[in-house]
């Protein structure tokens, strides 16, 4: 049985273990479990136009079912440790523009993630989907991957109150601040700063399992720090509280998940709704920034982990990004919105996850945690965080792979890099880069080493980045 599994996975061959995958599993699904809190909140309170809320419970179900379902199933199809979940800008831009600002019902705008994942599935099967994987200059590859590095240091900055956003009302310039007011003198940034300052430790030592420990160790820190001062959540009266999981130890288990919102959409309403025009606007703004954040997030994710090939890219590409836009169709059609994969996966990886059965692992444990419900509680956020800022640094060593030297090549890299994590978004770091790339070669005379492909996903950010005023000149 091991042996049949060691070679299902690859597991000996990437120079990993069953222990080690499954452990690295584990991590990376205490990375990525704050999508069951936090997708509901975006997706759960707000009504629709017809007064229709799809309900926090009920979301979180969803939320935990689908990622469940599709992290396994790309874990055993595609086999590598990259885990799939509700994707944090795609399900944003679902309940802000398509249901918010353009008057959709949920079930009309979940039929345009299905429409949008179909697509998506379809340009994978054609091949088109690896031909721009190829197409991509290695400094811009190289670039994909150290921004999402800064982009997973800042989720982690951020989810650990280390760094917190300056209310516009302040009427600075200063958009993030230190802490709270300059300060990181609370408990549960002091629980992050451990956690990062342990983790680093364990690395530099090489301590197997040492971001895995990190996270135990924090949490454990996190739990006594709870049971005696009861800090509760952080709220505007409560600054110091927990960001989102309040570690608690767990009080019950049993629950009954409702997955009623399966099937609830409605892949033609949005068309009749608003018009063709402005439905197929949404379908394309969705599907562009699906396509290139999965692109980007599986250029990062298989760098770290040494799974790409000397231009990049991963090996059996086209049956990854197959299984990936399946995601987008699953979680269209159980209201969870798009499913992709997630760049949180490299705390995985930094633990020494390699292949699918770090999937399986984590998979396995966002179903359970449909049922027992405080399994991703206990760990509240600023625990898991400092992972992500340690993988954020590992994956910072793609940068000797561009050429600083020449102009055209830098400013590309540099906007690529910088754009991710300040806008909080792989795929719009990607296309200011791919857009300023194209520009920069052309002006420097080097347009025939523009791959014609650059020109076209260049154009089509162009329209990506406009889509907002296009939308309102066709009313």
């Amino acid at each position: 049985m091991t042996t049949a599994l060691d070679r299902y996975f690859h597991i000996s061959e990437r120079g990993s273990s069953i222990g080690t995958e499954i452990r690295a599993g584990v991590v990376t699904f205490f990375a990525m479990a704050y999508i069951i809190l936090l997708n509901p909140l975006i997706l759960g309170t707000g009504a629709d136009s017809a007064g229709t809320t799809l309900g926090v419970s009920r979301v979180a179900a969803v939320t935990a079912f689908t990622a469940g379902i599709l992290t396994i199933a790309f874990g055993l199809i595609a086999k590598y440790p990259f885990g799939i979940a509700a994707g944090l800008g795609l399900n944003t831009l679902i309940a802000a523009t398509a249901v918010a600002g353009e008057g959709l019902t949920w079930e009309q705008a979940m039929g345009l993630v299905v429409i949008e994942g179909i697509i998506i599935v379809l340009l994978a099967i054609s091949g088109f989907r690896t031909l721009v994987f190829e197409a991509i200059p290695q400094s811009m590859k190289a670039a994909m991957s150290v921004g999402i590095g800064a982009f997973i240091a800042i989720i982690g900055f951020v989810g650990g109150g280390f760094v917190t956003r300056v209310p516009d009302a302040a009427g600075t310039t200063v958009p993030v601040s230190l802490g709270i007011g300059g300060s990181i003198a609370t408990w549960p940034t002091v629980v992050f700063i451990v956690g990062l300052l342990l983790c680093g430790v364990l690395v530099v030592r090489n301590v197997p399992g040492g971001l895995f420990i990190g996270i135990v160790t924090a949490t454990v820190l996190a739990l006594i720090i709870e049971a005696v001062l009861h800090l509760g959540p952080a709220s505007a009266d409560n600054p110091g509280g927990w960001g989102m999981a309040i570690p608690a130890a767990p009080d019950g288990f049993g629950t009954i998940p409702d997955l009623s919102l399966i099937g609830n959409v409605d892949p033609f309403g949005a068309f009749v709704q608003i018009g063709a025009v402005s439905a197929s606007l949404l379908v394309f703004t969705l599907l562009l920034a699906n396509f290139f954040d999965a692109m980007g997030t599986m250029t990062g994710l298989g760098t770290q982990a040494g799974l790409t090939d000397e231009t990049g890219v991963l090996p059996d590409m086209k049956k990854a990004l197959i299984v990936e836009g399946i995601g987008a169709v699953v979680g269209g059609a159980a209201s969870a919105s798009s499913n992709t994969v997630y760049a949180d996966s490299a705390a995985g990886i930094g633990d020494g996850a390699r292949t699918g059965l770090a999937n399986v692992t984590t998979g396995l444990l966002f179903i359970a945690a449909m049922f027992f419900t405080p399994l991703y509680e206990i760990v509240p956020l600023e625990a898991a965080s400092p992972v992500l800022v340690i993988v954020g640094a590992m994956m910072m060593s793609g940068v000797r792979q561009i050429d600083w030297s020449n102009f055209h090549n830098a400013l590309p890299a540099f906007l690529t890099i910088m754009v991710m994590p300040f806008t909080y978004s792989i795929a719009n770091g990607i296309g200011v880069g791919f857009i300023t790339f194209t520009l920069m070669y052309f002006v420097a005379g080097r347009a025939k080493d523009i791959h014609w492909i650059m020109w076209v996903v260049s154009a089509l950010f162009v329209v990506f980045f406009a889509a907002d005023p296009i939308m309102a000149a066709v009313g």
